[in-house]
Parts: C-alpha cells; structure tokens; sequence
C-alpha cells in the first residue's frame, strides 16, 4: 500500500512554494542566450563558456567543423562567472540560482553544490599559486574557499569550512593576484574594497573614485596595482601601495563591463555596453587602438596568450576571446596591435583594427517574445532570428516551427473567442520557455475535455480537465507516489496507469521553497529542489537528507497522490427578460453556478422551462413542449425558441459563462443577462 504524503513536511512551515519547469530539447549543444564567462585551457585547448541558459558548454578550440565537446548541467539560472583551477582538472562556477558548483573539468560532472550565498552570486576570483577561490555577489558577502577542499567534497560529503565577509553593497566583481596576498572587490558603493585573503575580515583599504558601479577588477601578480572598469565608461589604474588612482583611462563611449592585462601589465583590452574591444598602453594612456567592434554588448574578454600553436592562424602569438549577450562568441587577432597603437583617436570615426575573427562559435537564438493563446494551453513565440513557433505548455514541447512568419498575424489567426483563467507564469530570462505554476492561480483553469481533443464516455456528459492537475500529474508521472503506480504481489512499484498528458522524460523541474525574486535583501534566503522527470521514480531510494517527498509541496501532492479535484470557479449572475418581450421581471435575485464553465444553452434550458411553466404573474409560455424529450432534443428545441444577450449582443448557445463575462459583460461587477423569445 502507498503511504500518505507528509503534508506538512519538516522546514517548510508557511513559506510560499513554486513549481517551475523548461521546456527544451535533451541535448542543447549551442547557447541559447549570452556568455557571461568564459575559460581557456591551454593544455588541451578547449574553451569553456558560462551561459545565460544555465548551462556550461566545453569547445574544442582546434576543431575544424563543430567545436562542441559536452555540456555541465545542473544550474538552472545564469552562470555568472567561471575559473578553471587545478591546472585544468577542476572547474568552480557561479550562478543566479544562488550556488557554487565544483566540477570534474575533463569528465563534466557535478562535484558538488555549495550554498553559502542567499541571492544570485555574479563574480569568482582564483589565486592561482594558493589554490584558492572567492566568491560574491548580490547577498553583500564574500565567501573564501579552499580548492583541494572543494574538489574532495561528495554527495555524501557536501560540507566544508569557508571564511567570508560582509559587505555593505551588492559586490558584481572580484579579482586576487596569483598569490593570494590580495583581493579587490567592486560593488554599487561605486568603490573598490581591498582585502588580504590571509586574513579573510578586515579591509585594509577603500577606492573612491568611480561614480557607478564597479563591473570588472584586474589585480598584477605582485598586488601593488590594479584595474578597475566601471559603468560610469571610465577605466581606472590604481596604486594599492599608494591607496590611489593613478590614471583614468576615457576609451569607452558607455558602461565598461569587462577587462583583460597581459602578464606583464603594460596593456589592458577592455570592452562593455558599446560593443567596441579597446587596447591601451598602461605606459602611456593616451596610446590605444580599436581592435574590433561587436554586434552586441560585451559581457567578458578571455586573454590567449602563446605560440602560434595555441591559436588558428600561423604567426598569431596572442588573441582574445570575447562574449556578449549574443549567443555566438568570437576569437579576435591581437597581431601587432602593439604597434598599432596610437594617441590620435576619435571614438566617433575611429575604424577597428580587425574586421573579421579568426573563429566563431556560432549560438542559437533565443526566444525574445512571446504570447499565451486565449486557450491557455498553447504559447507562440519569436526569436532573435525571426522564426516563429508553436508550443504545448501541457505536453512541455514544441509543437511546430512556423518559420520566419509575421507574428502578430500568427496571434490574429489563432484567436478564439474562448476565455480560460491564467493559471501559469512564462519567464524568458534564460532564452527557453520556463514556466511558473503557483499555488494562487494554478488550478484556476478549467476546460471541457472536448476542447482537448478527448472524446466523451457520451453526448449528454461534457467532462471538465483542470490544466494545472493535468500538467503536475504529467510533471509527476514518474514519481512512485503518484497513484500511477500499485505495489504488485511481490511488493514491488509496479505502472498501473499513464495521465492524461505526458511531458519528455528529460523535462527540468525545480520547487522553490520561498521568494526566488527578493534579490538585495537582508531577509531569509530561498531554497529549491531540481531533478529531472525521468529521475522523479528514483529520489525515494537515494539516502540524501532531502528528497523529493520533503519537497512536493502540499497543494500540490493534494492531486498528485490523494487525487483531491481543485474546486471550480462559482460564478453569480441576474437573469432578466429583456425590454423587447414585456414580460415584467419575476425577481430581482442573483443566481448562482458552481462553475463558471456553464454554458450559455443551459442558461437557455432554464429560461425555457420558466417560460413553458409560467411565472408567478401568469405569464405563459405559448409553446408547448414535451416532458419526456431526450436532453440534448431539448436543448435544441429550446434554442430555437429562447435566445440570451448580455450588452445587447446575442450569445452563442455553446459559449460558457466566463467568456461572456470577459468579453462581452467587460466588468468587475456581478453579470448580467437578457433574455427573450425568438420569433420566427
């Protein structure tokens, strides 16, 4: 026998909970949306990219066709920032998701998560000689760790001891010298905070100079200087042993988001929100040069610095990779910009040294708009390329691309005079569709099973489907609690049943337990729980101290397991002859439906049957009719004799409630209805 679900299971209390799920393809081999971090190995000469999309990929560098090697899967939000350590072997990543990953570089498997942030954690910094790595972000702290420590953690072992810092200011970059002997924080205090990792508390120092947001830090290797860039469109060098700047550099016609030094801290390539890589001479500031401009704003620079064997084209010894919000990303030639460099510039018809990368790995487009159709069922979406496409929120998949198809004509020919209650959330944010089910609204919507496309047991009876239980029952079919599955003579879990709908096995849920959007505050932290659907069957069996029976919250266990029906949307309304008939009004009283679904017709049943039978007034109808008509006969018998209007426009018979009341009654107030006698 199943057991019950603990429905007020230990940690959650009252706390708000969320379903989410992404709809995707299995395997996504290109970004999907911008690159906020990339890595190089130069030992195997692969590439590493942190997507908006959530998802790390791995390039190989020297391949002639498609670079793609494999992908690192378990965020489920942006990854901000990423460091290769170890020589290569290990990677830590930083993600909005409010974690801090440790990865196998060479296998790409997840290591383990650390949860030392409460809010999005948007910046790493490595020390290279030390082993050691810091994180920040959005929360105000700054987290050390130590990286034999992290790459030793497991499953089973996910605890290890940090030391951190509090801030006073959300921190968005972090910089140490190889050594470890000093770190830079930038923040929207507008200044820079200098610390000694040794000691992990005190400041030793604050840089006041900026007067926007500190986006990007570079420290040299012996800490005596460092670079600061900046959305007020300044750079800035700064002497840490002076406790001054001692050079702004104005390259930059906007935000500065991103900055590479070469070993030897002579040259700075910088680039931002204007799309434009500058290089400049730390020697002598006012030397630069153009070395490329982008199509889209720039979000991080990578430096590659060798023999020509590191890089595509013989005789180029260094180049530099660059991300921007656009999904593909670039490799720009640094050949001879040294000596390109020059103190006679204007930003407005300065012209780039390179034109043309020496390579790119192109990304797929992401979707940047779209609509939710009147039957709640279906999204259309554009993205950044102009394809159009169709999907299914119940099924979790795309329906069908309509290609480069003009999208507000798509809408008007998909519109239909039908109003379902919104009952889900679509969010963009990662370039995919992902989508919010919420206790508030989530069963609000009620279809008849028709509309779907199922067939009923007979005429007579128009079974009703609420989207949101349909969709968790889909969400949760592999979850043994689910009562798809029964225990089988041997004791074992055996599939008894499928729902009504199914999603891909490889479908990417989260729970949320708590507010995952009260970023900045100093309130508590949010939590989650991510697994895949085809893994749901196997979470009950693995000895963690969370699992999926902890996390499935209790609206929502209420239909997946004890298979309790949502309640129905009750709806009030007047009935009233219309002018036209004369017939005086019977009474002024509200009348009241268990359901909003209720269809127009059965209105008009009502109404005929009160006419056939007289009022109390002595009003009769002159129609005689038969008592023992079969239902549907009689529906139709009395559509032909009663018609009913609201706002003066006559209603279709097969139209329910809900939709007169949006989109002919089109008030917050109780609805109205008219009724009178068709006459032929």
């Amino acid at each position: 026998m199943m057991s019950s679900h603990n429905r007020g299971s230990a940690g959650q209390g009252k706390r708000k909970t969320q379903i989410s799920f992404i709809i995707r393809d299995e395997i996504e081999k290109y970004n999907r949306s911008g690159v906020n971090a990339i890595q190089y190995d130069p030992e195997l000469q692969r590439l590493y990219s942190a997507g908006r999309d959530s998802i790390i990929r791995i390039w190989d560098t020297q391949a002639k066709e498609d670079p793609y090697l494999f992908s690192m899967e378990h965020h489920f939000d942006w990854v901000n920032d990423i460091v290769l350590c170890r020589e290569g072997r290990a990677l830590i990543s930083a993600s909005s998701d409010t974690t801090i990953k440790v990865w196998n570089a060479h296998e790409g498997s997840c290591l383990a998560t650390l949860r030392t942030h409460k809010d999005y954690v948007k910046c790493l910094a490595y020390a290279k000689e030390k082993e050691m790595v810091a994180s920040a972000g959005l929360d105000r702290s700054i987290v050390y760790y130590d990286v034999a420590s992290l790459v030793a953690l497991t499953v089973n072992n996910n605890t290890t001891s940090i030391s951190s810092v509090r801030e006073t200011h959300s921190i968005y970059s972090l910089a140490m010298n190889p050594s470890g002997t000093v770190l830079v924080s930038g923040s929207t205090e507008n200044a820079l905070k200098v610390y000694d990792p040794r000691d992990c508390v005190t400041c030793l120092m604050k840089l006041k100079g900026h007067t926007d947001n500190v986006r990007a830090l570079v420290v040299n290797k012996d800490g005596t200087q460092c670079l600061s860039g900046s959305s007020d469109g300044t750079i800035r060098l700064w002497s840490l042993g002076q406790q001054r700047c001692i050079a702004t550099l104005r390259v930059h016609d906007d935000s500065v988001w991103a900055l590479q030094a070469n070993d030897t801290f002579t040259t700075v390539y910088s680039g931002g929100r204007d799309k434009r890589v500058w290089a400049t001479d730390l020697r002598n500031p006012e030397h630069r040069t153009l070395v490329c401009e982008e199509k889209a704003p720039i979000l991080k620079l990578e430096l590659i610095q060798g023999d020509s064997e590191t890089v595509s084209r013989p005789g180029v010894t260094d180049s530099i990779w660059v991300a921007t919000t656009d999904s593909s990303f670039k490799n720009w030639s640094l050949d001879k910009i040294q000596n390109r460099m020059s103190g006679d510039y204007d930003n407005d018809t300065v012209k780039p040294v390179y034109t043309q990368p020496l390579k790119t790995v192109k990304g797929n487009p992401r979707i940047k708009q779209y609509h939710v159709l009147n039957d709640k069922c279906h999204i259309l979406t554009r993205d950044t390329e102009d394809n159009v496409a169709l999907w299914s929120v119940l099924n979790a998949q795309l329906v069908e691309n309509l290609g480069k198809v003009n999208f507000e004509e798509e809408i008007k020919k998909r519109f239909k005079m039908v109003y379902v209650h919104h009952w889900f959330a679509v969010d963009l944010k990662l370039g995919l569709l992902t989508i919010h089910l919420d206790e508030s609204d989530v069963f609000s919507a009620w279809v008849s099973a028709k509309e779907l496309g199922f067939t009923p047991q007979s005429e007579s009876v128009d079974t009703k489907f609420n989207l949101g239980q349909k969709l968790l029952e889909a969400l949760f079919e592999h979850w043994p609690r689910g009562y798809w599955f029964m225990e089988n003579q041997e004791g074992l879990l055996e599939k008894v049943d499928s729902p009504d709908f199914s999603v891909p096995d490889h479908t990417l849920i989260i729970i949320w337990l708590g507010q995952p959007s009260s970023h900045g505050s100093d309130g508590e932290s949010f939590n989650f729980y991510r697994f895949v659907c085809r893994d749901a069957g196997e979470m009950d069996q693995m000895n963690v101290p969370k699992h999926l029976n902890d996390w499935v919250p209790p609206w929502a266990a209420e239909v997946i397991i004890h298979k309790k029906t949502p309640k129905t949307i009750k709806l009030t309304f007047y009935l009233h002859p219309d002018p036209s008939t004369g017939i005086k009004p019977f009474k002024n009283e509200a009348l009241s439906v268990p359901s909003d679904l209720m269809q127009v017709k059965k209105v008009i049943e009502h109404v005929y049957k009160f006419l056939r039978q007289g009022t109390e007034n002595g009003h009769h109808s002159n129609q005689s009719a038969n008592h023992e008509k079969e239902p549907q006969e009689f529906s139709s018998i009395a559509a032909e004799k009663v018609e009913l209007l609201c706002n003066n426009q006559v209603l279709n018979a097969n139209m329910d409630l809900r939709t007169v009341k949006h989109f002919f009654w089109k008030q917050s107030g109780d609805l109205v209805l008219h009724y009178r006698i068709i006459k032929r």
